[in-house]
Parts: C-alpha cells; structure tokens; sequence
C-alpha cells in the first residue's frame, strides 16, 4: 500500500496546537499535599481541581468508549495527580538492566501504535506522581545494593541501566513538574549507574540539566513519511535528528530508537534514506558514541478497533493480518506480529541497510 499523502496533508499546515492545555486536573489528596503536587497546581493555577480515590480509576477518563472521538482533546486538557503505591525496579535485560518505578504514567502525544492506552483503556492522559522523593530514595537504595558492574552486556558495558520512562516520555513529563531533573541529578552523583528513556519529543530545557554522562537519551526515529501518519502530535524526526549533537554537548549519552518498524510498501528505502539522514545530520563527536536499538511493531486487537474510532487512515498499515500473527508477550497481553520467519528476513535487510549507510552505529538490541 502506498505511503503516499493525499493532497490535502500535503499543503501548509496550521500553527501546531500546544501538546498540553491543562483544564482539568483529576488529584488523589495525598498527592495534593505533597511539594511535587503543589508545583503542578501552580504550573496551571487556573485549571478545574477534581478529587479522585485513585488514579487508576476516573470514569470520566477510563473505560468510557465514548472518549474515542476525544482522544487527542482529552491528553491535550487533562492531568492526573497521583501517589505511586508499588515501588519497584523490574529486572530487564533487553533495552536496559532495570525498568524503575515510574514517575509518571501516559502521555500528551497519540503515537498510534502506542503500548500504554491499553493499559487503561480509550485515553491516557498524563499522570505524574508526586512522591518523587520517596522513588529517588527508593532508587537510591536499589543502586547501591547493585555493586559495581563487572560484566559487560548489551544494556551497558560498565554501568548498571535504569529505564525511567517504561510508560511516559520524559522530555514531555519535563514540561510539567521537577521529576525528571530530579532523577537526572540522582543518577549524576551514582558512577556505577545511568538513567535512559527514550523519547519522540524534544525538549530543550533538558540541556540545562547537566547529566555529565550518567543520563542516556535514546531519540525514536522511523522515516519522516511513516511518522506523519502515526507518530501524532511528536516532534519532527528532522528536528529530533538535529537535537542529538547538542544533546551530545550538554553531556546526555544519546542512542537512537529505530522503533517501531512497520512494513508497507517501500518500507526498506524510506529506512534507508532516514539512515542517510542520520549520518549526514550528526556530527563526529555524536557518531563516535552512537548505538541503536531496533524494535518492529507489536500491535494489539483492543487498540486496533480504538484507533478505528479516531484515527482508521493508521490502521492501515498498523494493522496488517495477512502479515501477522498472534503471540502472548511477557505480561500476558494477547498482541500481533509480523510472522517469525519473515521477520527475521525483514530485520536482516534493515540491519544490511545499515550497517552499509550508517556503519558508525552499532546495533545493541533487535527485536
């Protein structure tokens, strides 16, 4: 099928809207009185206060298939307040060593393909927790009991890696409180450990924080075509490649995120010339500590007949039956994908691509 925009996405477009317009804040009490809440409150002092028992369970947000036709309106106006309960750091093994306990949870963009709606069904707007010091103390304590890492894997070779945004992005959930700056500073006093979280939006304040090695960025990247139609409301991959050598010089570690590769026609060339890109936008100093992980589409059946409802053109190249197929992943959740045995014929190209357009980077993790 032809990756082709009609006509009408292909004139000048409208200003952007902003990715939050906050209106409505939905506030377990116990995150109301902590410091990091009151923050939130002052950063939109004008924004309708709702409480709620659990953040987990507002009617309004969750569940209701009437928010399929909201879905963008309801990220862009709505925030949640809440108290993270579980504490713990889930061993990896994959992209990093440790999955950390989240310090916030959905997100202002509406990646189409996105993982976390799921979770809560039909909208997942932005939840940040405010007991961020009791995360960092708990984070604190879990480095130190690691010791030193003496054998190399493909996370790190050196540092144990923490992945502080399994479910947000950071460089969105910067624009709303301190918790990302204040996990930046935790793990830049830690030398035997390193943050990373990957992310489809620049945000310049990072710049400021000083990571001095210990924060890796890992920037998602698919071609520029692809992303258009389903990578809504992220930043321009253009713009996104030309943030990695000032991410460089501000002292972030920065990867790229070849993710997710979804198949369509013409798909090999357009990640071919997006490797192009990549090597003719990022300077030396960049490409010397420059490592990629790759990760094709998964997809799910419950997100396929959302998606229906608000945005049908993505589903057609999300959801590909005569390509897929069914398989239950590690937490349980029934998803598709591409058929193994093509698969890894179509990761065998990709990789060939390359490793002939952009040889200065090397592949740590494919799946």
């Amino acid at each position: 099928m032809s990756l082709t925009l009609p006509l009408e996405e292909r004139r000048p477009r409208r200003p952007a809207q902003p990715l939050l317009d906050v209106r409505r804040i939905y506030a377990e009490p116990a995150a109301l009185e902590l410091p990091r809440g009151q923050q939130v409150l002052q950063r939109w002092p004008g924004a309708e206060i709702t409480e709620v028992a659990s953040h987990w369970q507002i009617p309004e947000l969750h569940g209701d298939e009437a928010n399929v036709a909201r879905w963008v309106r309801i990220k862009t106006e709505a925030l949640v307040l809440g108290v993270k309960k579980s504490l713990a750091a889930r061993p990896n093994g994959r992209s990093s060593d440790f999955i950390a306990p989240s310090t916030a949870n959905g997100c202002a963009m509406a990646c189409a393909y996105c993982y976390v709606p799921r979770r809560k069904g039909y909208s997942n707007p932005i939840t940040t927790f405010a007991n961020i010091e009791q995360i960092t103390r708990y984070l604190d304590r879990h480095i130190t009991r690691q010791g030193t890492k003496t054998t190399p894997n493909q996370c790190d070779p050196t540092a144990w890696l923490y992945d502080i945004g399994e479910n947000s992005d950071c460089a969105v959930d910067a624009t709303i409180s301190d918790n990302v700056a204040d996990l930046v500073a935790l793990f830049r006093r830690r030398p035997t450990a390193k943050a990373s979280f990957a992310t489809k939006y620049v945000n310049r304040d990072l710049l400021e924080l000083d990571p001095q090695g210990r924060t890796r960025v890992r920037f998602s990247l698919m071609p520029a075509t692809m992303a258009k139609l389903v990578d809504v409301r992220t930043t321009p991959v253009a713009e996104r490649i030309a943030a990695v050598d000032d991410f460089v010089a501000a002292g972030y570690e920065v990867h790229l995120n070849f993710s997710p590769v979804i198949v369509a026609d013409g798909w090999l060339e357009q990640w071919t010339e997006l490797f192009a890109q990549i090597r003719d936008g990022v300077g030396p100093t960049a490409r010397r500590q420059l490592a990629a992980e790759i990760i094709f589409l998964t997809h799910n059946e419950q997100l396929h007949e959302v998606n229906l409802g608000w945005h049908p053109r993505a589903e057609e190249v999300l959801w590909r039956p005569e390509l897929q197929e069914t398989k239950r992943s590690e937490n349980g959740a029934v998803n598709v994908r591409y058929r193994s045995g093509a698969k890894r014929g179509y990761l065998d190209q990709l990789q060939e691509a390359l490793a002939r357009t952009l040889p200065a980077c090397t592949v740590r993790y494919a799946f």
